[in-house]
């Protein structure tokens, strides 16, 4: 049984075509797997029960000569901030514990129309506001890699309880959402896979919004090959959503073809910044050194506004906070404070009892930046340099195909660094940010190890509605990387 919770999606599917287990006996795996595993929190809430129905669906679909989804049989954990029919739903924040929706997000629904199971739903920073997942009013995520002091790493953030549960195989993919980097730098923590889709390639609908404008959702796995797809099953327009693009969905796994020749990578200048360890540029300089080797010429470019994407990024996500999180005020669903007598009394006291810190820290930040004095001067200005980031990127793609940078900083980081200095961890997403303010694909993958034993992570930026690139040169540095480096609480077992 605890080979099956090592397969890829890729590899499972195959199996489960020719019958060599079934779907229940998959997800079964992986629950017994996630009892033993609990201590890391990657999930709020479990669903076995959910999940072994969902699953012995699959097979009755299957022993009939039914087409198979997509992913037919596949156990998944579900970030909690994706909406699910009758199924609490908390974004992590006491303000939405014991909220059961009478509806399901259209991501997931897509997900289970193609077969897919529910594992659970997965742990996060509170609203998806934070790099390290230790934001969550249901306690820390804990990382499954552990330094050379052993001491407890953050997974990432804000979707480190989605990456936790892939890299301790208690999930074979999971669902995420990425509004600064909240993918890919949990993928890179954790020595994932993990793509952000082009900005209205996945619907919106039904996720638990933090900054409508910058949110969105993709896959994390464990593999290239299983994000594509995982993404081809979660994309697609979606008249419920607005910012929903009409666009056919390619078979993004048709990609993954080896070849790069008469493609160009730009290197861009301006993340090569001053005090990054020296390991992050060993990698970076063996990524390019891969990509070379697979036929692609490598181009220098230049992302001048790059150095602005940090305040421009902390003042629009912030904003777009506050005007979203206004609708919990203890009115309809969630938290409601007993403690109040008057009408204001319990807006204010329901939402200081029931937000978090780093969700409070930011609502005030996005006030002030909407205020009327402050409006013009904070808000419309960062609306402006973000088109002038878009601008660059569009100047970029001119001269190259796609883009490799660094993913993180750093790789994974103890628990409670950093927190005490909220600067300090909102650098965390340099490298992530401007790809949710330009709106275009980007994706992280496992490129090596630190001196640490730690995993690192490559970024690729393509074309807006470009994720076949993407996922082309993605698969080339997975295949040369060759990373197959267990977490430590998983050598023994394997």
């Amino acid at each position: 049984m605890t080979a099956l919770t090592h397969l890829s999606i890729a590899a499972a599917l195959d199996a489960l075509e020719k019958k060599e287990f079934s779907a229940r006996e998959l997800t079964q795996a992986h629950i017994e797997a996630m009892e033993s595993r609990r201590e890391l929190n990657a999930y709020i809430i479990e669903t076995p029960d959910i999940a072994l129905s969902q699953a012995d669906n699959s097979d009755k679909r299957r022993a009939k000569g039914d087409k198979a989804g997509l992913l037919e049989g596949i156990p998944l954990a579900i970030k909690d901030l994706f909406c699910t029919d009758n199924v609490q739903t908390t974004a992590a924040s006491n303000i939405l514990k014991g909220f059961i929706p009478p509806y399901e997000s259209t991501v997931t629904r897509k997900l289970f129309d193609d077969g897919a199971v529910m594992l659970g739903k997965a742990n996060l920073d509170q609203f998806a506001m934070g790099s390290s997942n230790t934001t969550s009013a249901f306690g820390n995520v804990i990382n499954p890699w552990r330094g050379d002091d052993g001491r407890d790493l953050v997974p990432g953030g804000s979707s480190g309880g989605s990456a936790a549960a892939v890299a301790a195989r208690i999930a074979m993919g999971a669902t995420a959402t990425d509004t600064g980097g909240s993918i890919r730098q949990p993928a890179a923590f954790c020595g994932l896979a993990g793509i952000k889709p082009t900005y209205g390639r996945c619907s919106r609908w039904g996720v638990i919004a933090f900054a409508s404008s910058l949110d969105h959702p993709g896959p994390i796995a464990r593999t290239v090959e299983d994000c594509a797809l995982m993404l081809r099953s979660m994309s697609g327009h979606d008249p419920m959503d607005s910012t929903s693009a009409q666009r056919d969905v390619p078979d993004f796994a048709a990609a993954l073809t080896g070849d790069l020749r008469g493609l160009k990578i730009g290197i861009p200048k301006e993340y090569r910044l001053d005090g990054i360890p020296a390991e992050i540029d060993t990698v970076w300089e063996q990524g390019i050194a891969w990509l070379k080797d697979a036929g692609a010429e490598i181009v220098d470019i230049t992302l001048p506004h790059t150095k602005h994407a940090l305040p421009t990024y902390y003042i629009i996500a912030p904003a777009e906070a506050s005007s979203n999180l206004a609708r919990y005020d203890g009115v309809r669903y969630g938290h409601r404070s007993a403690e109040a007598s008057t009408l204001s009394e319990m807006y204010s006291k329901t939402r200081a009892e029931g937000f978090g810190e780093e969700v409070k820290r930011r609502i005030m930040i996005g006030t002030y930046v909407l205020s009327a004095g402050y409006y013009d001067a904070y808000y419309i200005k960062a609306q402006k340099v973000r088109r002038l980031i878009l601008n660059d990127f569009t100047a970029a793609y001119e001269k190259c195909d796609a883009i490799l940078t660094p993913t993180a900083p750093s790789a994974a980081f103890p628990i409670g660094e950093n927190e005490d200095d909220p600067l300090k961890m909102y650098l965390n997403d340099v490298f992530t940010v401007t790809a949710n303010l330009a709106g275009v694909p980007a994706m992280s993958v496992p490129a090596g190890l630190d001196a640490r034993g730690l995993p690192l992570g490559l970024q690729i930026l393509g074309r807006a509605w470009d994720e076949e690139t993407v996922f082309k040169v993605a698969g080339v540095i997975e295949r040369s990387a060759k990373f197959e480096t267990l977490p430590q609480m998983l050598r023994k077992a394997a």
